[in-house]
């Protein structure tokens, strides 16, 4: 399929949400856009969940979720989606497990997690959701990697990953389960600020063999940054804020480092066992940098193409411009600016189209 020129992209204003939201959670059932939970304007963690009908451009309200949460993980078993932790409305992470039946129209409290949890990192393999770390009430990552059987209604342990961490990126790739940086919050002592910081560790867990492979490091430390696997199996890691050496403060990048799965073979440490694992990092002249420094942005792998849109830089406000890769030309294009500026938000890829819904401009939410 030819990948589209820049002059085939254009934005859609949509029906604006029931309420400014920010720290939703987008899901797709059967083609459809659901809204969980998430803060309002005023930074509370909400019940809402709402479905977007594009056929009548409009949010329809659902029966709401039993448990108000805000950045909660989310996974769709079949018609159903479950709602696992996130942070609830006194701030501390949750242990409740929600499921939503789109079908019946209804909620069921399911199994809970072993311990509160918020930022947790969940895909869904043969039926079965994966939920990797997280913070715990402690402010402390956790290794923790659990398994859901939604039959059974049980939360199975697995072997944990090498790198404890949460708000991690997840990708599932035939029967391995790549796990790319997060962050850690680390006390130095009781009463003191806590420190978070990106973690450049990069894992993979295989679910045949069930072991964990590290894998060679993210190349810097990143935060906001944007994450996209495209179709060829390639992690691309896009802007966000790169953490500075000793007092350096962070500054805004529009590096792109990519992880290709395909190329080269390294022999790594699995489980103590040294074995061949193919993939490398990208030299730095293999990859093209953004033409905006910007983080917090939405990021897509749109019909052959990269995208970023909207985010945070140098600009004194949120950002409207948008840029795409073309891949045969090796260069990133301007695309028509989004119609409201803003960072913060969440987006879904759904039928060829990148929905970006809700987020901040800086003054409040969307």
């Amino acid at each position: 399929m030819a990948v589209p020129s820049s002059q085939e992209f254009h934005w859609q204003s949509l029906a604006r949400l029931p309420s400014g939201r920010v720290y939703h959670t987008l899901s797709e059932v059967g083609g459809q856009m659901y809204m969980l939970g998430g803060c309002d304007a005023a930074g509370r963690p909400c019940q809402g969940l709402e479905l977007y009908s594009p056929e009548g451009d409009r949010w329809i309200s659902l029966p709401p979720m039993p448990t108000p949460r805000a950045g909660a993980a989310v996974a769709v078993l079949g018609k159903q989606i479950l709602v696992v932790g996130g942070v609830g409305e006194d701030q501390s992470p949750l242990k409740v497990v929600e499921m939503y039946n789109s079908e019946e129209g209804r909620w069921r409290k399911r199994s809970a997690l072993r311990e509160a949890l918020m930022g947790v990192s969940i895909t869904v393999k043969d039926g079965r959701a994966l939920a990797v770390g997280g913070m715990g009430a402690d402010l402390l990552p956790r290794s923790i990697l659990q398994q859901y059987d939604l039959r059974k209604d049980v939360w199975a342990l697995l072997p944990p990953m090498p790198t404890p961490r949460y708000d991690a990126n997840t990708h599932l790739l035939a029967n391995k389960l790549y796990v790319a940086g997060g962050r850690q919050c680390k006390r130095s002592q009781l009463f003191s600020p806590s420190q978070v910081s990106p973690v450049k560790a990069f894992e993979v867990y295989d679910t045949d063999a069930r072991s964990w492979t590290t894998l060679p490091m993210m190349p810097c430390k990143r935060s906001y940054g944007g994450v996209i696997w495209d179709t060829a199996g390639r992690l691309c890691l896009l802007g966000g804020l790169r953490q500075g050496g000793g007092h350096q403060s962070s500054k805004f990048t529009k590096n792109v480092n990519i992880f290709d799965t395909n190329q080269g073979n390294t022999h790594l440490l699995t489980s103590a066992v040294v074995s061949p694992f193919v993939g490398s990092w990208l030299k730095s002249e293999e990859t093209v940098a953004m033409k905006t420094k910007r983080a917090d942005f939405a990021a897509a792998f749109l019909r052959g193409r990269m995208i970023v849109a909207g985010g945070l830089g140098h600009e004194p406000s949120a950002l409207d411009t948008v840029e795409a890769f073309h891949p045969e030309k090796k260069k990133w294009e301007r695309l028509p600016p989004m119609t409201f500026p803003r960072c913060s938000t969440s987006s879904i890829v759904i039928k060829d189209r990148l929905l970006v819904v809700g987020g901040v401009n800086q003054v409040h939410a969307c």
